[in-house]
């Protein structure tokens, strides 16, 4: 069972329908003993970092999203699903993120428009399960206006004023700054990459 998240903050329809789409059942679910014994997790989210880790938390629901990342069931964030990974963040100074991924997620400067919307290029890097990396970059849909720096975990990079981090990993936890479920096939084909692990 692929279990997708709901703290409130997520496009969660879009999510499930796009795993519906690769063959996959997905349930929508803010239960934490259902999140503890599902097989994969993914963890969506559209807002502010610091009101996500607030609802998280009220929920019950960082214990055993640690949990299983801890004992290696497979997990993808996405947008700011994925920024949840990390410590900290420059929008929300004061919340602690899972710090699941060392290091804060950063607010582009005022040398690019604010947020950066729109589809853009992936560059994937080779050896790695989550991105197909055959075809070289691909185009994704992008929503946001914090971004990963490049680290030890980037295994995808985009450039928008800088390079940042447009796909993240650490052992089975997977992150990506673009959103699959708006991404059309190649979207499509990342949920079933994963679904797949």
């Amino acid at each position: 069972m692929i279990a997708i998240v709901d703290y409130g903050m997520g496009n969660l329809r879009n999510v499930r329908r796009g795993f519906a789409e690769v063959g996959q059942e997905a349930i929508v679910t803010d239960d934490p003993q259902v999140i503890a014994r599902a097989v994969k997790v993914v963890l969506p989210g559209v807002g502010a970092f610091g009101e996500a880790v607030r609802r998280i938390d009220a929920k019950g629901l960082r214990a055993p999203l640690v949990a299983q990342i801890e004992k290696g069931t497979p997990l993808l964030g996405i947008c700011l699903g994925m920024q949840l990974l990390f410590r900290t963040s420059e929008e929300s100074p004061d919340a602690e993120g899972l710090g699941i991924l060392a290091g804060e997620v950063m607010r582009f400067s005022d040398d690019v428009k604010v947020p950066h919307i729109g589809w853009n290029d992936v560059a994937a890097s080779p050896g790695q399960e989550l991105l197909d990396t055959a075809d070289g970059s691909r185009c994704f849909y992008f929503v946001h206006s914090y971004y990963a720096p490049i680290s030890e975990y980037t295994i995808a990079r985009t450039s928008y004023g800088i390079d940042f981090s447009s796909a993240v990993m650490n052992g089975k936890t997977f992150g990506v700054q673009f959103h699959p479920e708006k991404s059309q096939e190649a979207g499509l084909h990342i949920l079933k990459r994963f679904a797949e692990l």
